[in-house]
């Protein structure tokens, strides 16, 4: 891995390629992962050593945690996923998290593409990567919080900032979950200032906001992003993100509004309803902002990112959808990588951290 803050796309994609052709283990999962005979991972990134040294079998996993008043949470990971290692340097390398963590949860990585065996809660043995695709797991970082009968608390996709991860952790620790929504706990809690705006740009839809496909008239996917006042990585993505060149040609693509996810404004959905823009979030179940939510002509919801992205992932997202890449290949990670790795092969090189 190179020492730049970005990671090469072309250890990205060798990365991806190791975590497919894992070979098995007996010993537990934390600490370097084996690899055949004389090649090295460049893309692993080293776990804390307080995870959980888990023989994978779930069941009882939650069981030990259950005992010891803990939860579980399952981190799927990637080598060489920069968001993944942004994960375990800001957060969990965050004394707060990593002290909280250890004290209130049994954490237990998981290899998006690993050969492990997983007991699953089924009591089913299957691989890493085959207990990754039964829970749907599209991205990575991606984190499950399990309760004590293994039901997912939280499902988090993709990266959180620090403060907002450690409200995701306290919010399931204190069983929250029984008295509220956590979009309603982290609502009520403090967050450090932001511009207090809502970016919305000349070529985004203006109100009054019909976005049923008769309507928009204009053949493009719709886009809708869920964002709040205050959002400091709002204003990240309209600062600077969608302002590049890249971003706008993808923006083109995509008949885009833009919604505040606690507003009252009044919305037609794409399927004919008519709501307040909170409803709607609510009833989407919006976490996060920004949250990005896609829709194909007929309605329906096609494609979803809930986490912060930079750059690259942001145009990705874009291409995928405008594209029809979804239609072809239903994982966006491996469809993005064959993006990644086309754009290599042309001499174009992708920083995914700029």
């Amino acid at each position: 891995m190179g020492r730049r803050q970005g990671i090469s796309i072309v250890v990205f994609l060798y990365c991806m390629i190791v975590g497919m052709g894992q070979v098995h283990a007996a010993t537990p999962a934390v600490g370097g992962e084996q690899l055949a005979e004389g090649m090295e991972n460049p893309g692993y990134a080293e776990k804390p050593k307080w995870f959980k040294p888990s023989f994978l079998d779930i069941r009882e996993d939650i069981e030990e945690a259950t005992e010891a008043r803990k939860r579980v949470v399952l981190y799927f990971y990637q080598d060489g996923c920069p968001y993944c290692k942004k994960l375990l340097q800001d957060n969990y390398g965050n004394r707060e998290i990593a002290e909280f963590s250890q004290l209130r949860f049994d954490t237990i990585a998981i290899n998006m593409w690993g050969d492990r065996e997983v007991v699953n809660l089924e009591g089913e043995e299957v691989t890493e990567k085959q207990f990754a695709e039964d829970l749907k797991v599209m991205f990575t970082p991606t984190m499950l919080m399990l309760n004590e009968e293994g039901e997912v608390v939280l499902r988090i996709n993709g990266y959180y900032h620090p403060a907002k991860f450690l409200s995701a952790l306290k919010y399931v620790a204190r069983k929250k979950e029984l008295s509220m929504s956590f979009r309603d706990y982290y609502g009520q809690q403090p967050h450090k200032k932001a511009s207090g705006t809502l970016h919305v740009a000349d070529y985004f839809l203006q109100p009054p906001y019909d976005l049923r496909a008769e309507r928009r008239a204009s053949g493009k996917p719709l886009l809708v992003m869920f964002e709040q006042l205050q959002c400091l990585s709002c204003d990240e993505l309209h600062n600077d993100i969608l302002k590049r060149e890249e971003s706008l040609k993808e923006t083109a693509k995509l008949d885009i509004v833009l919604l505040d996810m606690w507003s009252k404004a009044r919305v037609i959905t794409p399927d004919g309803r008519q709501l307040m823009a909170s409803e709607w979030a609510k009833e989407l179940n919006i976490l996060n902002s920004p949250s990005f939510v896609f829709f194909d002509d007929d309605g329906q919801e096609v494609f979803r990112a809930e986490a912060y992205l930079k750059a690259f992932h942001t145009q990705g997202i874009m291409d995928y959808v405008s594209s029809g890449g979804y239609k072809e290949q239903p994982n966006f990670q491996r469809w993005l990588g064959a993006k990644a790795d086309a754009l290599e092969a042309r001499g174009i090189h992708v920083d995914l951290w700029e």
